[in-house]
């Protein structure tokens, strides 16, 4: 088991790691909408705050030498199912066809009152 960390990303707010890799997968942890450089939010709504959480997630796989190519699996969690197709217009930014499995779902409350928190899981090759 290999630990995973980046400046480029924010650093992890609690005792776990920014990602592992165990064998030839990588797991990231939830990427919350915090730009690593102000340690803020990022201004704006769920468009806004997908694209950093995504960003981050992107940051963190490159540690590795991957890419978003390599996911392989995303959870998504959003505070409100109603933002869903703005979420999935920016998301579909980040991904190519094939496109990796992905569960999303509603939740009461994220971490700082995010609107979003994003984990994958990615494969190395």
């Amino acid at each position: 088991m290999k630990t995973i960390s980046t400046k480029k990303a924010p650093a992890a707010i609690g005792p776990y790691s920014q990602a592992i890799q165990v064998g030839n997968l990588v797991y990231t942890s939830g990427q919350i909408p915090i730009d690593p450089a102000t340690g803020a939010f990022a201004e704006g709504g769920i468009k806004e705050q997908t694209r950093q959480s995504l960003t981050n997630v992107k940051a963190i796989l490159e540690e590795v030498g991957l890419t978003m190519s390599h996911v392989v699996k995303t959870t998504v969690f959003m505070a409100d199912m109603n933002d869903f197709a703005d979420m999935n217009s920016v998301y579909a930014e980040f991904f190519t066809e094939p496109y990796p499995a992905r569960s999303a779902v509603a939740v009461k409350t994220l971490p700082k009152g995010a609107l979003v928190e994003i984990e994958v899981v990615a494969e190395c090759v």
